[in-house]
């Protein structure tokens, strides 16, 4: 049974920065598509970030372009998200989520996506 659980996330001034990690059990990442997910409060759940199984393409959402990096590391069955420059508008619950049908390309689409984790919480202030 595949199993998420998301880290690093916390209290972070404008202009940080934070590495989140999403670690996998139960299955091998390496051949789905991983995607990292935010809901802010009185918001809607949105795509922030996806890589595709082999690394090869990205998605990313605009407001987040050139700040945040995915990337993945399959020998520790890992996914993570570099988060530079923070804003307070980056404040908001992020999760990580896979896509069940192997090899797939990245994909923002929320539908698309199987298995999540619980969420770790990331606020941004001074």
């Amino acid at each position: 049974q595949l199993q998420l659980v998301e880290s690093g996330g916390g209290l972070v001034q404008p202009g940080g920065s934070l590495r989140l990690s999403c670690a996998a059990s139960g299955i091998p990442l390496d051949r789905f598509t991983v995607g990292w997910f935010r809901q802010a409060p009185g918001k809607e759940r949105e795509g922030v970030a996806s890589i595709s199984s082999g690394g090869r393409t990205t998605a990313y959402v605009d407001s987040v372009k050139g700040r945040f990096t995915i990337s993945r590391d399959n020998t520790k069955n890992t996914i993570y998200l570099q988060m530079n420059s923070l804003k307070a508008e980056d404040t908001a619950v992020y999760s990580c989520a896979v896509e069940l049908d192997p090899f797939q390309g990245a994909t923002l689409n929320l539908d698309a996506y199987d298995s999540w984790g619980q969420g770790t919480r990331v606020t941004v202030s001074s």
